[in-house]
């Protein structure tokens, strides 16, 4: 994937105050390398999680998983979040998926869950712990890190365990085709543009597949594949020296004239000039 990937600068970091200006940071999509924790203790904040707009409101906890694909989007209300970060060096150390047991894959289909005061007075005095140990007056060492993440992660665990917004398993079987659509665009987009490529792959009918995906995201397929390819071709416009034709070919467009119409239709300007605006 070609993401930006954004990592953290040390092995954990924390704080219990952070308004929307800090996040304005996060606008473009990014991929991330460290795991983040999320309490949101007033307002509400519009995110895409893996491509899928989520309304992180008052009371909500969000647990984002390394690679997890995310962009903040334009704040226009006031909102604050308890916010902990581990680094990917510190991840290295901790199996996730051990140390969440039973619960990883639900953290994987359900990022975001209410939880009721008294637990999230309980995270509130955790995060402040962890805001205090990651200022110092001693940074903490990996080791340190990685055994505060453990103890993070087994209440996480029983968290999700014991959580009825995700013991209920609503997923209808349109936001599965969803999901799971958007996660084959994620591994195929650098070859595959075409509806009929996602229908076959999920085993379905074109037209069930198009109406599907405009009934549950509001958007049309050829859309959704675009908005990836977009965020691609972006990030190498602005973060490489590739030149055009380089980045046409690394992402299978015929020539450099049809990739410089097709990000034209997208964004209403030329590669270019993007890339020098």
């Amino acid at each position: 994937m070609e993401f930006p990937q954004v990592d953290l600068p040390v092995d954990v970091i924390a704080w219990t105050d952070v308004t929307e200006d800090i996040l304005n940071i996060y606008k473009q999509s990014c991929r991330l390398k460290a795991c983040i924790f999320v309490l949101c203790t007033e307002g509400s904040i519009t995110v895409s999680i893996n491509l899928m707009d989520t309304e992180i409101k008052q009371g909500d906890f969000a647990m984002l998983l390394p690679g997890t694909i995310i962009q903040f989007h334009e704040q226009k209300e006031k909102v604050r979040l308890c916010f902990a970060g581990f680094s990917e060096h510190c991840l290295n150390g901790v199996n996730l998926i051990q140390s969440t047991l039973s619960s990883y894959s639900k953290i994987l289909e359900t990022p975001v869950i209410p939880v009721n005061e008294t637990i999230t007075s309980y995270m509130q005095d955790y995060f402040a712990l962890l805001a205090r140990i990651s200022t110092g007056p001693y940074m903490p060492n990996t080791r340190m890190a990685q055994n505060v993440l453990h103890i993070l992660l087994y209440g996480i665990n029983e968290l999700y365990s014991n959580s009825q917004c995700v013991q209920k398993d609503s997923k209808s079987r349109k936001e599965e085709i969803c999901r799971e659509f958007i996660q084959l665009v994620i591994e195929n987009y650098t070859t595959e543009r075409r509806a009929q490529f996602y229908a076959n792959k999920l085993g379905i009918s074109l037209q069930h597949f198009s109406t599907t995906i405009k009934q549950v995201t509001g958007k049309n397929v050829l859309d959704i594949i675009a908005h990836v390819v977009i965020i691609d071709i972006k990030a190498k416009l602005k973060s490489t020296n590739m030149t055009i034709q380089e980045i046409a070919y690394s992402l299978n467009f015929p020539s450099a004239s049809f990739f410089g119409k097709y990000f034209k239709r997208h964004m209403g300007m030329s590669p270019l000039e993007y890339r020098n605006s």
